[in-house]
C-alpha cells in the first residue's frame, strides 16, 4: 500500500508541476490544460495536485515500511 500511495503522490505532484510548467512557460504539457471544466482555474488546480501529493506522501509515511 506504501508504494501504490507513493506512486500516486508522484504522479500527482507531476501533473501539478507540469500544470503550472504549462501555465507559465506556455509549454503543451500534463493533463490538467486538457480538462476542459477547468479553463480559468489551472493555477488553482495545479496548486492543488501539489497539495493533494504532498498529501499522498505524507500518508504514504506514516503507513511506515513494509
Amino acid at each position: 500500500m506504501k508504494k501504490l500511495l507513493e506512486f500516486l503522490g508522484f504522479v500527482t505532484v507531476l501533473q501539478g508541476v507540469m500544470g503550472l510548467v504549462h501555465e507559465f512557460a506556455d509549454w503543451n504539457v500534463g493533463l490538467v490544460r486538457r480538462i476542459g471544466f477547468l479553463d480559468g482555474y489551472e493555477v488553482y488546480a495545479s496548486v492543488a495536485l501539489l497539495a493533494l501529493g504532498g498529501a499522498l506522501f505524507a500518508a504514504a509515511e506514516s503507513r511506515g515500511s513494509a
